[in-house]
């Protein structure tokens, strides 16, 4: 391993908590490729997630960045500011060494021309989203909180910054370890998509409180006033018991996203078990997480619900030994399953 690819993997490992798993799993073929997407899609979200108190000096600072990995300019926004602001040490070091995986990006060998083409397809996409999701919230604060009008707009989000990336993930498959029949091709796409989808649905619902408290509301105003609430209404954990069928209901639509990604998984060659391991980790995550969140009042802020360090362990083992053979893969995903 170079100097350069030591680095990279020390950014990944700093930045990244079960991912890293996913990631070391990954067939050697595409695991450089996605782990640098990663990396690119962090250093972004790290700025756009940034205190600065403007959100059109983080709108000009993502735009300068997204340019320079597209290769239009040469030029690096300064990035020392927001460095010096993060809490997160592993993040900080992220935005000091920002220019490291563009570099690596552009003049490793380890990557083709449409690898390369690929991974900034992906990129602009996420930025594009979070750039809208910078706009859009550009005035809120927890006085004057600002919601998505519709779901139009939500799954607009979702495929944009997590939708995407299982479009990435699916070109990727499809260049470096297998071919499929066209049909086939088209169906691991638009599963691939929703697997995307799937993860950040959950994050979302994960995170009202947190998001809430920023004015930032990703539940649809729409729906919300089918209930007789408004995005102010989620401040109090109170109103859990009326928000329930609204918030069951997305952890329906989680569900579905996920039997789509357990469809991917299904559809790989029997010989993908690395791909196969690396997919069944966020799939049965997800599952934890959502049945974690359909017992708890998730408008409570004191108790975010997260699955501990111990459990993702114990999901790895049983996935390691489950990914070898399809039929262990489903009856171990099923066994997960509400």
């Amino acid at each position: 391993m170079s100097k350069i690819e030591k680095n990279i993997d020390n950014l990944l490992k700093g930045t990244s908590r079960s991912f890293y798993l996913t990631l070391n799993f990954l067939p050697k073929k595409i695991r450089k490729q996605i782990g640098l997407t990663y990396l690119l899609a962090r250093l972004s979200d790290t700025i756009a997630d940034s205190k600065v108190g403007k959100q059109e000096i983080l709108i000009g600072l993502i735009s300068k960045y997204n340019d320079r990995v597209q290769g239009k300019t040469e030029l690096l926004p300064d990035l020392t500011e927001l460095a010096i602001l993060q809490e997160n040490l592993a993040e900080r070091k992220l935005l000091e060494n920002a220019n490291m995986p563009i570099e690596y990006l552009e003049e490793s060998d380890l990557f083709s021309e449409n690898d390369k083409k690929r991974i900034r397809e992906c990129l602009d996409i996420i930025i594009k989203g979070q750039t809208l999701d910078l706009e859009r919230f550009r005035s809120s604060t927890e006085g004057e909180i600002i919601g998505l009008k519709n779901e139009r707009e939500l799954d607009e989000y979702t495929y944009s910054v997590a939708g995407s990336v299982g479009e990435l993930w699916t070109h990727m498959a499809l260049e470096h370890q297998f071919d499929v029949s066209e049909d086939l091709r088209d169906d691991l796409f638009e599963k691939g998509i929703r697997f995307g989808k799937s993860l950040q649905l959950i994050n979302i619902l994960r995170d009202i409180p947190e998001d809430i408290s920023m004015g930032r509301c990703y539940i649809p105003i729409d729906k919300l006033s089918e209930y007789d609430l408004k995005p102010e209404d989620l401040l109090d954990s109170g109103n859990m018991e009326k928000f329930r069928p609204i918030f069951d209901a997305y952890i329906s639509k989680a569900y579905d996203h996920l039997n789509s990604a357990i469809e991917w998984v299904n559809l790989l060659p029997g010989g993908q078990y690395r791909l196969r391991l690396s997919c069944i980790l966020p799939i049965i995550i997800g599952q934890r997480t959502l049945q974690m969140l359909s017992v708890n009042n998730v408008l409570n802020d004191k108790s975010r619900i997260k699955v501990s360090r111990r459990e993702i362990k114990s999901i790895f083992r049983k996935s390691l030994f489950a990914s070898m053979t399809k039929n262990k893969t489903s009856r171990l995903i099923k066994k997960n399953m509400i």
